[in-house]
């Protein structure tokens, strides 16, 4: 297919508009709409639904997956021979590879930052992060919709890797007040039925996983939704409610006397891999250098020293949807 007409479509679809696509391929509006209406003619189908944004339809979806990954390889190819030069078309400046990835809201808010920062200056790497639950991320592979993804499944995507990278440790914890007033006989099938919980979304079971593990049995609780992982620190502090969070971001609220844990110790480890397309992995080599570095030196092993989130719990596949994301 004919580069200017791919990039085009990438453009319109990434960028949102004909208006903004056509800045940064340096062309004008009308010359972005005839490339995509010519691609649209070869293809025979509609790839744009012109609108506020403008987004794709699911043959430009799949034609845009597949523009993503030849630049992506060009952008390698270049990167060996810089003597190739140019691409017919390519716009001035153009050398920047755009990568979308799939992470859970909490690696975003614990680790997988100090990843993207870990990538070598003279990578010219772009990140476009896509948020769901880490049970749900590896469906986003399945689709096409991303090169990698931060999952809680092991085994490899068709057509991808798979490489374990530790586990997201979590503490069910409330502020000293809420304790106080909701668990003051101690915590209980009973008084968990009556106490609020904070939970981030419907994917979120996390805290019922930790509620079957106390007590043995199912209990459904009153519940906050609060889809926001530093919110939900903040809630607990305000004693709205109790909820699973990481160990990572709460352990000076546990220092400090902020925060005290339910039941002290009862903890859960969410299993964590990183998933990336086989098809572009030269590309991904140093992104994925990065995120098993950042892993490896802050995520801790899965299950040494506490409950993990696999065990029983997958054995029944119910290996915990949990929120923010991968």
């Amino acid at each position: 297919m004919d580069n200017r007409l791919l990039r085009a479509l990438a453009a319109v679809i990434s960028e949102g508009s004909f208006e903004r696509a056509a800045f940064a391929l340096h062309v004008t509006p009308s010359a972005v709409s005839q490339r995509i209406k010519l691609l649209e003619l070869r293809v025979g189908a509609v790839l744009v639904v012109r609108g506020q944004p403008c987004t794709a339809t699911e043959a430009g979806a799949r034609l845009y997956r597949h523009a993503e990954q030849v630049m992506l390889l060009e952008h390698e190819l270049h990167a060996a021979w810089p003597a190739l030069g140019a691409s017919a078309g390519d716009p001035p400046g153009q050398g920047w590879a755009r990568v979308r990835v799939a992470v859970n809201a909490d690696s975003l808010a614990t680790w997988f930052v100090p990843a993207m920062a870990g990538l070598p200056p003279p990578s010219r790497v772009l990140l476009d992060v896509v948020i769901d639950d880490q049970a749900h991320t590896a469906g986003w592979l399945r689709s096409g919709d991303v090169l990698a993804a931060v999952t809680t499944d092991s085994a490899p995507v068709q057509g991808c890797r798979s490489l374990p990278l530790g586990a997201l440790r979590y503490a069910a914890t409330a502020s000293p007040v809420y304790i106080a007033r909701w668990f003051d006989g101690g915590v209980n099938a009973a008084a968990l039925a009556a106490a609020p919980a904070i939970t981030y979304n419907r994917k979120d079971q996390l805290q019922a996983l930790w509620i079957r593990r106390v007590c043995r049995r199912d209990v459904r609780t009153p519940t906050h939704w609060l889809p926001s992982t530093q919110a939900f620190v903040d809630a607990s502090l305000h004693g709205i409610g109790w909820g699973m969070n990481p160990l990572a971001l709460v352990q000076p609220h546990l220092d400090a006397g902020r925060l005290v844990e339910l039941v002290p110790g009862r903890r859960v480890d969410v299993p964590l891999h990183w998933q990336c397309s086989r098809l572009v992995a030269p590309v991904l080599h140093q992104l994925t250098d990065a995120v098993l570095q950042a892993a490896r030196s802050l995520l801790p092993v899965s299950g040494s020293g506490f409950p993990r989130a696999s065990g029983e719990a997958a054995a029944k596949g119910r290996l915990p949807p949990r929120r923010k994301g991968g």
